[in-house]
């Protein structure tokens, strides 16, 4: 715990109430103690001091009263405090705080009786900074039996990749030899072959005429 700042009290009037806390208080071991000084100078012989969460101080924290012969405290579920009185001071230890109960906090000490009832003034508060430090504790024995399974799928993800990837070149060679195959048929069948008629062996002696008839180039002399 680090208090940042050593709050003094001016000089005051008769029957008043006034407290001085530290703006900041840092917990780095979930224990706070915030020490609430105050002065007064009335004629009060009963006093209850309360620390109150929030800047609106909707929420009571926790609270000590005390006379001349006994003293009492409480605290609220929500917290673990105690209220300890010191003849000037008030102060109020929170234990097993959270990061949830970063807020600001207020003293408010009260003269119950004798009459007149007084309080004191809203202080400027205490700003209680609650740090959490997360430690990760680890056994050797899941490290040692963590590290072979990580080798071993990756060597089975290596080899399944592998396989994979042999398949693949093995199918797509099959493939272009089956295309070549395929592309070479298709060639020899679109060879061009002269379908022209020829005058039979026997039949070009006989004075048949010919199949293609001859054309007749005078038409065209003028």
């Amino acid at each position: 715990v680090f208090l940042t700042f050593s709050p003094s009290l001016p000089s005051l009037p008769e029957n008043k109430i006034l407290v001085a806390q530290s703006p900041l208080l840092t917990v780095a071991n979930k224990t706070a103690i915030l020490v609430c000084n105050y002065t007064y100078n009335g004629t009060g012989k009963e006093f209850r001091a309360s620390l109150h969460k929030g800047t609106d101080s909707a929420v009571e924290v926790c609270f000590i009263s005390w006379n001349t012969t006994k003293t009492s405290s409480n605290s609220n579920k929500e917290f673990n405090c105690q209220g300890i009185h010191d003849k000037d001071k008030v102060i109020f230890k929170l234990l097993n705080m959270s990061a949830s109960q970063t807020d600001i906090y207020f003293c408010k000490i009260e003269a119950m009786y004798p009459p007149p009832y007084v309080y004191n003034e809203k202080s400027n508060g205490t700003v209680i900074h609650v740090k959490v430090f997360f430690v990760l504790f680890l056994k050797e024995t899941p490290i040692q039996t963590q590290e072979p399974q990580s080798a071993i799928s990756l060597w089975i993800m290596v080899a399944v990749t592998g396989v994979l990837a042999f398949y693949s070149m093995l199918i797509t060679a099959v493939f272009i030899n089956y295309w070549q195959k395929s592309k070479k048929n298709m060639y020899h069948q679109s060879d061009y072959m002269n379908m022209t008629p020829r005058h039979p062996p026997y039949q070009k002696n006989k004075g048949y005429p010919s199949y293609a008839p001859t054309r007749d180039y005078t038409a065209y002399r003028s």
